[in-house]
């Protein structure tokens, strides 16, 4: 049992909320900020379902604000940083994602850094890791591996993430005081949803079980529960590792046609509308040009890749949930929310 308490920043999101029950499962207490407090009784009624949230309570911050961030830090022993907008597709102004990402990861840093916090670990994701080299390698993607921002394919997330790393680990090094800091790079997340705040990885889901979609386009994801993602940042807390831990959140690599398949056989007749076939390259590029959503898969078409996650799993002494678990998992709990 711990007497420390941790700040989770975007604590009314889906990973933040695994996070948050993951912590006081394991005896931490947690403070969460929120963007405004109009989200923490929500938030609050959710994990409550779940376990005792005596131990869980809220502060105002922004991530484009410095107001509320010091407070926020007082009495913190650790950091989880997992506040950054995750879209759909490609917003019309890319600062939409980079202001928030890069510079509220920069400002949630300093205080901490200020605040005397020995330990952050931030959210990152596998898109700062997967492209930054040609489809043509065969080699598996590790934890050196960095996506390219100057190449002109690469979506606003992409390079948001990249950026926002990329700014974490050089204020670390320049001026982190001993802090010390790692990284959950995180694929696709799937694992169960806990209220209608369902985010955009359980948006695929739910767009498969509602059969809006006749087929799949030929892509592979590295793909991760959300329950293990909440379990990494817990241990990445714990770790006696180094600082500067850059962790792969992937338990396996699957095309979107395997994760429907994944679906179809544990739920039956529940997911009769999940997709059954792959739609051809051409026909997901002719509907790219009318659909900004699509356009930003085109360079993803058809890229079998894979990952070594050995490093992650020495490290933090972790084994993954297996897809055909955490992929039904997710759609079982969007069927039980009422969201399909």
């Amino acid at each position: 049992m711990t007497e420390q308490t941790i700040l989770v920043t975007g604590v009314s999101g889906f990973i933040a909320k695994h996070c948050v029950l993951e912590l006081l499962k394991h005896g931490y207490a947690v403070r969460g900020t929120v963007r405004s407090l109009g989200k923490a009784d929500e938030t609050r009624a959710t994990l409550s379902k779940h376990c005792d949230t005596s131990s869980l309570s809220f502060v105002e911050a922004d991530l484009l604000d410095d107001e509320g961030w010091a407070a926020a830090m007082e009495g913190i022993d650790g950091v989880l940083h997992l506040a950054s907008p995750f879209p759909a597709g490609e917003p019309k102004d890319p600062n939409e994602l980079l202001r928030p990402a890069v510079e509220g990861t920069l400002r949630v840093l300093r205080a901490a850094v200020a605040g005397g916090v020995p330990r952050v670990i931030q959210t990152s994701s596998m898109a700062a890791v997967l492209r930054g080299r040609s489809q043509a390698a065969t080699t598996p993607f590790t934890e050196h591996d960095w996506t390219d921002v100057d190449n002109p394919a690469v979506t606003s997330y992409y390079r948001s993430k990249t950026l926002a790393e990329r700014a974490a680990r050089d204020f670390v090094e320049s001026d982190g005081r001993g802090l010390h800091f790692s990284t959950i790079n995180p694929g696709l997340v799937l694992g169960p949803v806990l209220d209608h705040d369902i985010g955009t990885s359980a948006e695929v889901v739910q767009t498969f079980l509602s059969g809006k979609a006749p087929g799949v386009p030929r892509i592979w994801f590295s793909v991760v529960d959300v329950r293990d993602v909440a379990r990494m940042h817990r241990l990445a807390l714990e770790s006696s590792e180094p600082s500067g831990g850059r962790y792969l959140g992937v338990s396996e690599v699957l095309s979107f046609l395997e994760v429907a398949r994944l679906i179809r056989d544990k739920l039956g007749v529940a997911a009769s509308k999940v997709p059954r076939r792959e739609l051809p390259n051409f026909l997901v590029r002719a509907v790219a040009l009318f659909n900004p959503t699509v356009r930003t898969i085109l360079p993803d078409l058809g890229f079998a890749f894979q990952v070594d996650n050995s490093h992650t799993c020495n490290s933090l002494k972790i084994d993954f949930i297996p897809a055909a678990e955490s992929a039904p998992a997710m759609a079982e709990s969007l069927i039980e929310l009422g969201l399909v």
